[in-house]
């Protein structure tokens, strides 16, 4: 896999959780910790991004 393609891929999961914590935030049963365990899988994939646009 090229580089290009893995910031794609990684932007694309990015966007998939972004939508998927979104979704979770609007339910009244919203579970706080899965939140907040998909914001730092969602935070890890966009520290790999910038480090992969900066090499």
């Amino acid at each position: 896999m090229t580089v290009e393609n893995r910031i794609i891929s990684l932007k694309k999961k990015h966007a998939d959780l972004d939508a998927l914590i979104s979704a979770l935030e609007a339910s009244p049963a919203a579970d706080d910790l899965e939140i907040k365990d998909l914001k730092k899988q969602k935070l890890a994939i966009k520290e790999e991004i910038a480090s992969l646009e900066a090499a």
